[in-house]
C-alpha cells in the first residue's frame, strides 16, 4: 500500500460505505504496508520465524464442554518465555486430558495445562520439553489505536489487519470484557492466534470470529482479541496456583440472548445451579434481587455484585405471563469442569 492510499484509509471515518471500502482495501493491500513499515527484524513474515505453535487438545471422555466445543480441539499457542510457557485461548484446553504442541516443521512436543482463567478467557500451557521457538515480548494493548495496522499470527499463517474498534465484549455464556480489540478483515484459524504490533509485541490473543467488528453501525466481519493488558495480572497466578488468586465470581450456568433489552434464556447447562433451581430455556430474566435487568451486561454486573461464588442469587423470571422468583445457589465455574483422570 503506498503512502497516499495508507493515509486515505487511515482518515476514513463515519459512513458505512467507507467502512466497507476499508475492509476491501485492507484485504488486498495491507501486506506490503506492513513489510514497509515494520522494523527490519519483523519483515520476514513466516510462521517459523514467529513465536507461535499449534495446539491440539483432547478433552476428558465426559467433558461438559464437549457439547459446544467438541472433544478434539485445535488452535494456536503463543510462546511467552524460554521455559516453555504458552498462552492460548482457554476454551481450547478446558477439561483437556491430553495436550500437544507442534512447530512449523511438524515436530510435536507434549504439554500440560497450568491453568484456565474463566474471567479473562485465557489458558496457560507448559511444554514438557524445550521448545525451539523464541518467545514474544508483551506489548501494551491499551496504547493500540483504532485504524492501526497489526499482524495476526496463527499456527498456519500470517494475516495483516487493522484495529477497527475497541469496546466491551458481552458473551452469552456469562462472560464480559470491559474492552476487547476488534480487527478486520476476518481471518481463519483465529483461535488462540497472536495479535502483534508493528514492533512484533504481543497485543492480544484470538478469541472469536464476529460479524460486527465495527459495532452495530455496520455488519463487517472480523475478529475479537482478548487484550494482553487484561492477561498480564493473572499469568503469575496461573503459574503458581493454576488459577487467579482473585475471588471467583458467582456462576449460575445460563446462556442468554438479548432481544430489545429483554434477556431470554437460550440454554441451561446440565447439572448447573440454574437447572437445580428450576430455570428453563425460554425463560426471560427480568430482575435480580428486586432490581430490573436491562440486557446482558447489566445482568452480569448485578450478578457478580451479589458476592463471591457460592452466594445465593435471587432472580425474578418471566414464565409465560407470570413472574416467578427463584433462589439460585451459585458456584465457581471452575468447579463445574470435569477433572483430568488421575491413575
Amino acid at each position: 500500500m503506498n503512502a497516499t492510499l495508507f493515509e486515505s484509509v487511515s482518515m476514513i471515518r463515519g459512513a458505512t460505505l467507507r467502512r466497507l471500502l476499508v475492509a476491501a482495501v485492507i484485504a488486498i493491500a495491507a501486506a506490503p504496508a506492513y513489510a514497509a513499515q515494520a522494523p527490519a527484524g519483523q519483515r520476514e513474515l513466516t510462521v517459523d520465524s514467529l513465536s507461535v505453535v499449534k495446539v491440539k487438545a483432547q478433552a476428558v471422555r465426559d467433558a461438559r464442554s464437549s457439547a459446544a466445543l467438541g472433544a478434539e480441539r485445535e488452535g494456536t499457542g503463543v510462546v511467552i518465555d524460554t521455559n516453555g510457557l504458552v498462552l492460548t485461548i482457554g476454551y481450547l484446553i478446558a477439561e483437556a486430558e491430553k495436550v500437544e504442541l507442534s512447530t512449523a516443521d511438524g515436530k510435536v512436543f507434549p504439554a500440560t495445562v497450568l491453568g484456565y482463567d474463566t474471567a479473562t478467557g485465557m489458558g496457560l500451557l507448559k511444554a514438557l520439553t524445550a521448545l525451539p521457538v523464541r518467545p514474544v515480548d508483551f506489548g501494551e494493548s491499551a496504547k493500540i489505536a483504532e485504524r492501526e495496522l497489526v499482524l495476526i499470527v496463527g499456527f498456519d499463517g500470517v494475516a495483516p489487519a487493522y484495529v477497527v474498534s475497541k469496546r466491551p465484549f458481552v458473551g452469552y455464556w456469562e462472560y464480559l470484557l470491559d474492552e476487547a480489540i476488534y480487527t478486520a478483515p476476518a481471518t481463519v484459524n483465529w483461535q488462540g492466534a497472536a495479535l502483534l504490533s508493528r514492533e512484533g509485541k504481543l497485543l492480544g490473543i484470538g478469541s472469536l470470529a464476529v460479524g460486527d467488528a465495527l459495532g452495530s453501525q455496520a455488519n463487517i466481519p472480523g475478529n475479537m482479541f482478548v487484550p494482553i493488558d487484561v492477561v498480564k495480572p493473572v499469568v503469575g497466578d496461573m503459574v503458581a496456583n493454576g488459577k487467579s488468586t482473585a475471588k471467583p465470581r458467582p456462576w449460575i450456568g445460563v446462556n442468554t440472548q438479548e432481544v430489545q433489552g429483554n434477556l431470554i434464556v437460550t440454554r441451561v447447562s446440565p447439572e448447573s445451579p440454574a437447572e437445580d433451581a428450576g430455570l428453563q430455556k425460554g425463560d426471560v430474566i427480568v430482575g435480580l434481587g428486586g432490581k430490573a435487568i436491562r440486557g446482558q451486561k447489566d445482568f452480569y454486573t448485578k450478578l457478580w455484585a451479589t458476592g463471591n461464588a457460592g452466594v445465593d442469587v435471587p432472580i425474578e423470571v418471566l414464565k409465560g405471563n407470570q413472574v416467578q422468583s427463584y433462589t439460585v445457589k451459585s458456584r465457581d465455574r471452575d468447579s463445574y469442569f470435569r477433572p483430568k483422570p488421575v491413575f
